[in-house]
Parts: C-alpha cells; structure tokens; sequence
C-alpha cells in the first residue's frame, strides 16, 4: 500500500471570498461571533450559561487562584475559538486579535505541564486519574482540538509558540499509548485526536504523529473492550451515570473494529469525526480497506440515516443514530456539530474521489443546519436542529425538552458555537481542490483564488448568485496560455445546466464524471466560463419506508430547503395541506430576514372552530378552507420570536 493521489484544498491565503450572500456570514463571524465568544469563555455574556474556560487555564497556569468548573471537555471551546481566531488572521491581518490570541497562547503554554500533558479538568480536578477514564472524560478528544487549533495557528501566522505546545502535547500522548509494553493500548471515547494527529503529521512531517493516529483507529472495537478494562481498573466509577459509556460500546462506535462498521451507529458527531480521521489516515496509507469501510459508512448515512436538511442523529438519548430510516421531524435531535462533522468527512471524501455527491451532501447541510444554527445577529445559536417544532410541546413535554424554539445565548455544554464559528471562518478552504492539472469546484461561492501550475500563477474569479440565483462566471486570467482542467460540480438538484466557454456552448455532457463536467483546454488570459443551473421549485418526498415523511412534501429550491413558520401561516401549521397541483410562486423580499426568496403556494387548512369539545369523532367530516402559504428559507427560522415552525407539509 502507498500513498494515495488526492486533491488538495488550497490554503486559506490563496482564497479570497467576495459573495454577495457569504461575504455577510464572514463578516458576522469576525465582527460579531467570535468578539461575542471571547465575551463568554471569559463569562462576562449577561444571562448566558457561565463557561470559566478561560479561567480554567489561567488557575491551571497559576495566574489566578480557584477551582475548576465546567464540562470534562471545557477547553475545547478555548481550543476551537482559536483556530476560528487563525482562520480570520490566514484570511486578514487584524493586530489586535492577534494579541488576544497570543496572549491566550501564553496562558495554555503556562498550563501545561512538564512532561506535555494538558487538560484543566484533571490538572485541577483529578490530577491522580490522568488516563484513567478515556471512555467517558474526553482527555484525547480536548487534545485534539488544541493541536488542530496549534496548526491552524502556525499556518497563519508562522509562530511556533502554540504549535511547539501541540508537539509536546502529542509527545505525551505518544510516549503513553500504543502497542509497546508498558503503555495503553486503547482509544478515546470522543473521536477527535485522529484527525488532528494527521494534521500535525502534515505540518511536521514527523510519521509518528501518523501512526499514533492509525494506532488509535485498529484499537477501537478490538476484544476485549478497553473501556470495560479501565472501568476495573479505577473501581467501576463513572463520571456520566446517566450514560453507559463503558458498556454501549455502539455508542462510541467500539462495538466493532472500525474496518467491519457498515451503519451509522451511536453518538453521531463522534462517528462522522471517526470517519473524517479514517479518511485521512486511508488517503495518507493508501489502505483501501479502511477506505471501503469509509464508503460503507457514507453510504448508511445519507442514504438511510440523514435529514433533508443535511442534519444527522435522529435521538435525543445519546445524540446518536437510531436505525434506518427513523428520521422523526419533532424529536430530531440533529446536532449542528454533527452536520459540520458531516462536511469535514464529506470534504476528506472528495479529496479521495471527486464524486459530487460529497459536495452535494456538503451543499445540504452548509446551506440548511450549518447556518440555521446561528441567529442573524450573530450571538444566538441553536444546538438542536428539529424540522418542526410546537413551541408549547416544547415547554411541557420531556420528550421535546431538548428542542429550542429559540436561539439560545450560550450553552453549559457549548460544543456547537465555536464549531460554527471555526467552520465558517474557514468556508474557503472548501471552495475548491487541486489535483495535478485539475482544479475542482465543489461549492459555488464569489470568490478569487490563486494557484500554481509548472510554475506559473493562475487566477480564477468567481461570481455567484448562489443561492438565489444558479447563475455563475469563472475568469480566468494566466501570465501565459496554459493547458488545465476545470472541473465544475453540476449538482444533484440541477437538471438542464448550460455551460458557455467564451460565450459558445459547451457539450458537457460528454466529459461528465460522478457530478464533474471537466472542460479541458488551453486556457489564457480572459477566458471565462458561465454555468446556469436552473433553479426549480421542486416537491421532495421522502422514501416510503420513512413513516414520518409519508403524505407530505418539503419544498426545495436550489440548495435551499423551505418550511413553514408561523409568523407568516399563523399557528398550527399541522392543519395546512398543499393543494397536489398547487402552482409556487418565487419572490425575493429584500426587507424580510434580510433578503430572501419566499414561496408561495395554494393549500387547504382544516378547519377546528366548528368541531366542538368532543375529542374524538366518527365519520364526521373534515371542513377546510383555501389559503394561500408562504414558504421561507429553513435557515432563516426562528429570528421572529417563537412560533410553530415545519419543513414537511401534508399534501391532499
């Protein structure tokens, strides 16, 4: 087995966003989300759940006296906050956040300790049961975060401070597990630090960090169970007894070594950062059975397992997966780290093989959870992605406990708020690939970026009127004619997509592959490309087996999946049916939630005034009355107050 040729995402640096609709979220996350979240990990966000992370650091460093308080997992939210603070320095200078972050450095590099060993919870805490709890204390899973954070730093700005800390940090790791005698030979019980582990590896070049990952990887699921030998071990305490962490072994995916899995099983953000680690270690390796397995797993997921809106993880209990095709709207639980966990395995895929359904399921969940879970000022966020809610099932009944029908502040458990914020900090890196002569655009976002060919600069424009609009023009501009292919996603939605070079038609058909039209040519100085992908209104159904999607639609527009919300349909949305040759109207209203495209369509709604008390009623009949519906994006839900909202709606 060798190494295998993948594309590569271009470095931040070389990409530069200009987009008409995500220019606006960019901004958001520099001026607004990532200002609003230092405010909390310093806990200074009125009414906001208390984080101490910060603090945290600064007693573990000796700079302030106290006690540790938090989740096991606090400082992960330090960790993912700075390299969301990395990616806005690769992408702009600012000096005064750049202190901030340094001087947030200075105070990690004080907590750490001789030997490289970093986490405030069982420094403070529990300073005699390092290593001892890896199923349930996310010792493993914070380190990752703080080395993805490391590198992401260096990157941006070439100090070695941070990453110097990474280096030890893995060091420590390394000199205590793997297969030699005398260490432990187990795994994490949050998937994380085998991603990150393959990012060290690549900034340092040092294989070690490569195969610790790909130990970590052939650990999980072997007989007999870790988690139950260290449970022994420490005398069968727990730290979540809520949880059986050490004996749900599907819950952490150690049911089975992780080359058997074929279903999307247990907690769902930890799968999907499994599976974004098994990539990187197949592609680094070239172990195409790790890779198959890899398939295996996507293929469960988004053709079983995932919600229209790109969302994964249909149960509350756990965060988890429950089986196929139990995708319930109002209990979802649909996690919005699992969503950006979903795009991170999506992007690794596509590295591997330029297939578009990755960018399509990529697309989904980036234009539909990702950026629904933050409110448009900036400073709320949903951690539950439901695709309906019924606010005061919410407030009453346990079993919608977990559903929000707001936005909140900040969470005691606020895993999701920096993972947007470093996701969309980050949005160019998914843009495009590069691999040999071949560049490929995966998402269809304004941009300008810069790359190199024997040698040579080339510059490619993009202008998009995504996602309103299907309507996209590549410049390109080279200091000399120069032969390359440009390979342009034609999306799973689209059908009827027309490509120009120049102004004459290109027959793309014969030169697609898996989703890519390739428009192979010498390419020079102002040659250009338009792409129009025909933007329907079209009336999804879900597969017959899905019983809560049976008899209704969801409407889908582009990339854009739709509900109903009450602010503009009134209440009990449940009562609505579309008309089955109801015609939709579009229109864009640029004063509604900030300029968006609504629809609207002719239904029916029952009608309840005339039905009396009695609760139930034989062969009475149903009366309605026609009403017209108005449709907005799903993301752009729930910045009106509290209200019913629904993204399947029956039909007649």
């Amino acid at each position: 087995m060798g190494k295998l040729v993948i594309s590569r995402p271009l470095p931040l640096k070389q990409i530069n966003i200009v987009d008409d609709f995500w220019s606006g979220y960019i901004q958001l996350v520099r001026n607004i989300v990532v200002p609003y979240q230092w405010e909390a990990l310093n806990d200074r966000v009125e009414g906001a759940e208390p984080s101490h992370a910060i603090r945290n650091f600064r007693i573990a460093g000796g700079l302030e006296q106290g006690e540790f308080y938090g989740m096991v997992f606090q400082d992960s939210d330090v960790a993912k906050w700075l390299e969301a603070v990395s990616y806005l320095l690769e992408t702009g200078k600012d000096p005064d956040l750049e202190r901030v972050a340094d001087e947030v450095i200075e105070t990690i590099a004080r907590a750490q300790q001789a030997d490289g060993y970093l986490n405030t919870y069982f420094t403070l805490k529990e300073p005699k049961m390092k290593w001892t709890n890896l199923a349930e204390c996310h010792e493993l899973y914070c380190a990752g975060h703080m080395i993805e954070a490391a590198v992401a730093y260096y990157y941006a700005t070439g100090k070695r401070r941070i990453l110097d800390v990474a280096c030890r940090l893995a060091d420590c790791i390394d000199n205590v597990f793997g297969p030699g005698e005398g260490k432990i030979q187990g795994y994490d019980g949050h998937q994380e630090i085998e991603l990150a582990l393959v990012k060290l590896y690549h900034v340092t070049g040092d294989q070690k960090y490569l195969l610790l990952s790909q130990f970590f990887l052939d650990e999980r699921g072997k007989d007999p169970n870790f988690y139950e030998m260290e449970y022994r071990r420490r005398n069968q305490t727990k730290h979540f007894p809520m949880l059986d962490m050490v004996f749900d072994r599907s819950y952490s995916q150690a049911h089975l070594p992780v080359r058997e899995q074929q279903s999307a099983e247990g907690h769902a953000v930890r799968i999907v950062y499994m599976c974004s680690g098994m990539a990187d270690v197949a592609a680094e390796t070239g172990d195409l059975e790790l890779l198959k397995a890899c398939r295996d797993l996507w293929n469960n997921i988004v053709s079983k397992r995932m919600y229209i809106t790109g969302a994964i993880g249909s149960m509350a209990h756990g965060e988890s997966f429950s089986l196929d095709y139990d995708l319930p709207n109002d209990t979802a639980y649909a996690e919005t780290c699992a969503s950006i966990g979903l795009i991170f395995f999506a992007h690794r895929m596509l590295q591997i093989e330029a297939k578009g359904e990755y960018a399509d399921v990529m697309e989904q969940a980036l234009y539909n959870t990702v950026i629904s879970s933050i409110s448009r000022d900036g400073k709320h966020f949903f951690y539950v992605n439901p695709l309906e809610v019924w606010p005061e099932a919410s407030d009453r009944n346990k079993g919608f406990s977990h559903v929000k029908p707001e936005r909140q502040g900040w969470f005691g458990c606020a895993c999701c708020p920096p993972n947007i914020a470093r996701f969309l900090a980050s949005l160019g890196r998914y843009i495009y690939t590069v691999k040999e002569r071949t560049i490929y655009t995966h998402l269809y976002v304004g941009s300008e970026m810069i790359f190199d060919i024997d040698d040579q600069k080339v510059r490619l424009t993009q202008q998009s009127q995504f996602p309103w609009k299907g309507n996209v023009r590549f410049e390109v501009s080279t200091e000399q004619e120069m032969e390359f292919t440009l390979a342009m996603r034609i999306p799973g939605w689209s059908t009827g997509a027309v490509i120009r070079v120049n102004g004459a038609l290109w027959q793309w058909e014969d030169s697609v592959v898996d989703g890519f039209a390739y428009i192979q040519r010498k390419w020079q100085l102002g040659d250009t490309i338009e792409l129009d992908l025909p933007m329907l209104v079209s009336c999804m159904k879900g597969h017959p087996l899905v019983r809560e999607t049976i008899g209704k639609v969801a409407l889908q527009r582009g990339p854009i999946v739709y509900c109903l919300e009450e602010a503009d349909n009134g209440a009990n949305l449940h009562q609505i049916k579309l008309k089955q040759q109801s015609e939709q109207n579009v229109s864009f209203d640029e004063d509604l939630l900030g300029g968006v495209l609504t629809i609207t369509a002719s239904a029916q709604r029952v009608q309840s005034d005339d039905w009396g008390e009695q609760l139930y009623k034989a062969n009475e009949e149903i009366t309605t009355e026609s009403v017209t519906v108005t449709f907005i994006p799903y993301f752009a839900w729930a910045n009106r107050g509290r209200g019913e909202m629904t993204v399947w709606v029956r039909t007649e």
